[in-house]
């Protein structure tokens, strides 16, 4: 077998020219979908890096057109909680250190966007230092639609967004393209896709990222969620999930059709992933990155042990005959009993992350 080949079967690509690291994400089949062992490809090589002098700056990347990353491989996820639970959370707990990992460490990162970038891809960009959106950009946390909720520390970018977009974003999980992104600092540039591989040859020669990507940066015109940012103030500014659904029910009687398809869209959500989706964002407004993700880990083992996460999965993933039933089936059926459940501590199972000093001074 050849040398290509070898690199063809690879999920992550790593590559090295010069002063650059590069990282390609490589199961196009897939949308890059990200595994447990794409994970471990990471999660082993970047502290490497970090202590490499050799290395200047790192690249994220895809090999397809089509996505960035489409999310978390969420039906191997389940599959392997049907087999073992215990092996399943050890997955979560892998990724989420991972995005502790990539939130400390300390070189230069650009993530190149182009296409999808969901779930766990937006884990892997959310904390480089540089975010570069193509033209073909589409961002969202649409978890709340197979009974999961916003994880990989995303709930702490959606607290520290303009309130209440962020609450809006993760509870309808609405796409985001990138002249909405520039806008809110998802992403740091806009540079078209075709400038993507002379961008990563200057910096394998250690050019200056900053004025290399201000450079080649396009100006951005109004979005369209600016454009319906006064609706998403009216109708999610309020303190409740469930004066929210009231502000939205009382505006689609007054004929806001806005309101009335807001509304259809998260019926349509898993009602306890809501619920809990609500709050979390909220704590985030006061957690950091890393208690946010230990905060993500207490969800999603209780995602994991639970009913609406595998049946989501089965609905819109495995099945695809797109009629989850949840469990509780409404909104109005869930309690605050139900919610609190999710966020118990758990004990001597509680997600382990080193403060942000011990990884500065592990050199990571």
């Amino acid at each position: 077998m050849t040398a290509a080949a070898n690199t063809q079967d690879l999920k992550i690509v790593a590559e090295r020219t010069q002063a650059l690291r590069s990282f390609v994400l490589n199961r196009p089949q897939a949308l890059n979908a990200f595994d447990d062992e794409m994970c471990r490809v990471l999660s082993d090589a970047l502290p490497r890096i970090a202590r490499d002098p050799d290395t200047y700056i790192v690249a994220l990347l895809s090999s397809s057109p089509k996505a960035f990353c489409a999310g978390g491989d969420v039906v191997a996820l389940t599959t392997e909680a049907e087999r073992d639970i215990e092996g399943a959370k050890a997955i979560m707990r892998r990724e989420y250190a991972l995005d502790w990992l990539l939130e400390c460490f300390s070189k230069p990162a650009v993530s190149f966007i182009d296409g999808v970038c969901m779930g766990s891809g937006a884990g892997l960009t959310a904390y480089n230092t540089h975010r570069v959106a193509g033209e073909n950009y589409k961002w969202a946390m649409p978890e709340v639609k197979i009974g999961l909720f916003p994880d990989v520390g995303i709930a702490n970018v959606l607290a520290r967004l303009p309130w209440p977009i962020g609450l809006y974003l993760g509870l309808t999980g609405r796409t985001v393209r990138r002249d909405d992104a520039q806008w809110l600092g998802l992403v740091t540039h806009c540079i078209a896709a075709s400038e993507f591989s002379g961008i990563r040859a200057k910096l394998a020669d250690a050019t200056p990222v900053d004025p290399l990507l201000d450079g080649l940066s396009e100006p951005q015109s109004k979005g369209a969620l600016q454009k319906d940012l006064g609706l998403i103030r009216d109708h999610f500014s309020h303190a409740t999930l469930k004066e929210i659904f009231q502000s939205l029910a009382n505006a689609q009687s007054a004929g806001c059709e806005w309101a009335r398809n807001t509304l259809s869209g998260l019926r349509k959500n898993s009602p306890v992933s809501l619920a809990i989706t609500d709050r979390h964002i909220r704590n985030a407004l006061t957690l950091d990155i890393r208690e946010t993700l230990i905060e993500d880990y207490r969800l999603a083992v209780r995602c994991l042990e639970g009913a609406d996460f595998a049946e989501g999965v089965r609905a819109l993933l495995r099945d695809k005959d797109g009629a989850p039933k949840w469990s509780p089936a409404q909104f109005e059926d869930i309690t605050a009993s139900i919610v609190e459940k999710y966020f118990l501590p758990l004990g001597e199972d509680e997600l382990d992350l080193p403060l942000r000093s011990e990884m500065q001074a592990a050199r990571v």
